[in-house]
């Protein structure tokens, strides 16, 4: 499974807009800090304020802002937001189909594989959930140098 340059952009813009103190900070601005596409960031900074992790200020010192605090924020709340919330596996039941379906009985317990692959995606799905962003925020403060450069930046 891949996901998109677009949950690893949301989650460091999230931890960027809680080191500002918590002003508004415009997305140009904020794609700059990385050398993003603005147009792009735009598209997953829209996708968090639809969740509920970004609040919207308009005007000419608008921009935006966290909605809630880090320790309210999971990953598994950021890659939902951006990557949306549907299951990564889909069982298409190709053990009833082919040669096997014809002379195999019909199943009647849930298919092995389908089951492994749930029990796999719900156990990272917990761990994502296990995380929040003023944990991985507290890794960053560690590195003075990085909050210090990010700080200035979008100061």
């Amino acid at each position: 499974m891949r996901m998109s340059k677009g949950v690893e952009w949301a989650l460091h813009t999230l931890l960027n807009l809680h080191m500002t103190g918590g002003g508004p900070v415009g997305n140009a601005q904020l794609a700059a800090v990385h050398g993003l596409s603005s147009t792009y960031l735009n598209k997953q900074l829209q996708a968090l304020v639809k969740a509920g992790l970004l609040t919207s200020v308009p005007g000419a010192r608008g921009g935006f802002r966290l909605a809630r605090p880090l320790d309210r924020i999971t990953l598994l709340d950021v890659v939902e937001a951006i990557e949306g919330d549907a299951r990564i596996f889909h069982c298409a039941e190709i053990r009833c189909c082919g040669r096997v379906g014809e002379i195999a009985p019909a199943p009647t317990e849930p298919c092995p594989v389908k089951v492994a692959m749930v029990r796999a995606e719900d156990a990272w799905r917990q761990a994502l959930d296990g995380q929040t962003l003023a944990e991985v925020h507290a890794e960053l403060e560690r590195r003075p140098e990085v909050t210090g450069a990010v700080r200035t930046a979008l100061s």
